[in-house]
């Protein structure tokens, strides 16, 4: 029997992605000045108000409130009715030094032998749904809230929204795990207040009908085009309005989005977030790495769906374990249990290793905050970071590689295919 499955996104101007992107600004902040910097930094955003908690080891001094600032102003919150605004609202912070107890267990004499920064398990996904191996709910509801603040910097065909909103996208899949059709679309988008209520809500469905939902769909290759119909369940805004919104409207946090960060509800979580940690920070480092294992092996033919888990002792180097499920859809014969001792032939896992391997020691980590950390595309930028005396650095720094099929022919080679 058929059967539906459902993922969320949340935007940029979320208040629990305001304060992950803020987070993670400056984690970048601190890694483009030193490079062995140790940081955990949770944000709290609410009314006129932003808090800023946690632990840092670094030789580099910032003017935090400065990068909050500017964090809050590239994402959209500028006006005053908005409630929460990048020149106004106050900046609080408790930051202070890492606990001594927990640097004893990462730092060794060489960074060969650096432990992981905590224990806990850490799971990667991949499947063959899309182009790039993700969870085809999860990546069109992601699609549909980036084309959504696409239209809103444009601020042409849309002219009324504003920085926050959700969205979310029910599938339905056959008795053979193949998505059949979209069933429900919804979008929640805060909005100016432009007009009597009903005649808003009107206005902003037929606009997510007929300019936001169409840009997407042309995005996609004609069998996942094919799963738009005229039957296609719309809620948009159903509470009716949806003009307070972002920190004004919800309180919101660092890591509370770890679904949406990750596969949208597929595969599973290993409930570490990843926004405001630097890499020695396993919860964060060891889910790229095994997200970037499944992807390859997933493109490689291993298999068309897996998921890969590791775990972690805080202030051991390597891992307590891989396991693996490839949920009967394995291409090779092999069990599980022997694809996973061949992965860790294949991949070092130390916390050393996979910093090394993915480049994760690098200032990345801002563009990871919003619409996701996996299924995003490789790249090469040049980012400029300002200290808190005014001296500035440029650097060039590669994107999302863990989302790299860069070991795709080791494989192949590994697994004979």
């Amino acid at each position: 029997m058929a059967y539906l499955f459902t993922s969320e996104s949340v935007s940029e101007g979320h208040p629990d992605k305001v304060a992950d992107q803020i987070s993670d600004a400056l984690i970048d902040n601190f890694l483009a000045w030193d490079e062995d910097s140790r940081v955990a930094i949770e944000t709290l955003v609410t009314t006129g108000q932003v808090v800023l908690a946690g632990e840092v080891k670094s030789k580099i001094y910032l003017d935090v409130q400065k990068i909050a600032r500017s964090v809050i102003q590239k994402i959209g919150y500028t006006k005053s009715e908005y409630m929460f605004e990048a020149n106004s609202c106050g900046v609080l912070s408790a930051i202070h030094e890492q606990s001594a107890e927990i640097n004893q267990g990462v730092d060794r004499k060489t960074k060969q032998e650096q432990g992981a920064g905590d224990q806990g398990i850490m799971f990667g996904y991949a499947n063959n749904e899309t182009e790039n191996y993700m969870p085809l709910a999860l990546d069109l509801a992601h699609r549909l809230l980036f084309e959504l603040a696409a239209l809103r910097r444009e601020n042409g065909e849309i002219t009324y929204l504003r920085p926050d909103a959700k969205s979310q996208v029910t599938l339905e899949y056959s008795d053979d795990h193949k998505p059949q059709r979209i069933d429900t679309i919804v979008i929640s988008t805060q909005h100016d207040d432009f007009a009597p209520e009903a005649e808003m809500l009107n206005k902003i469905t037929e606009d997510v009908k007929n300019i936001l939902v169409p840009r997407v769909k042309a995005q996609l290759k004609p069998e996942l085009q094919a799963l738009f119909s005229e039957d296609i369940k719309f809620h948009v805004n159903p509470t009716g309005k949806f003009v307070i919104g972002g920190p004004h409207g919800d309180t919101g946090l660092t890591g509370r989005k770890i679904i949406v960060d990750t596969y949208g509800g597929k595969g599973a979580h290993g409930g570490g977030a990843f926004s405001g940690k630097d890499p020695s920070k396993v919860d964060r480092s060891a889910a790229y790495a095994t997200r970037h294992i499944a992807k390859n092996l997933v493109a490689a033919g291993v298999a068309d769906e897996i998921l890969v888990q590791i775990s972690y002792a805080i202030g051991v180097k390597d891992p307590m374990g891989i396991y693996v499920n490839t949920y009967g859809t394995s291409k090779v014969d092999l069990t599980d249990g022997e694809i996973s001792a061949k992965i860790a032939e294949i991949f070092d896992m130390t916390p050393y290793g996979i910093e090394t391997r993915l480049g994760l020691r690098n200032p990345i980590y801002a563009e990871t905050a919003a619409y996701g950390h996996m299924g995003r595309t490789p790249k090469t930028v040049s980012k400029t970071f300002e200290s808190s005396t005014g001296e500035t650095k440029t650097v060039e720094v590669e994107l999302f590689t863990w989302e790299k099929l860069d070991y795709v022919e080791k494989i192949k080679t590994a697994f004979s295919l």
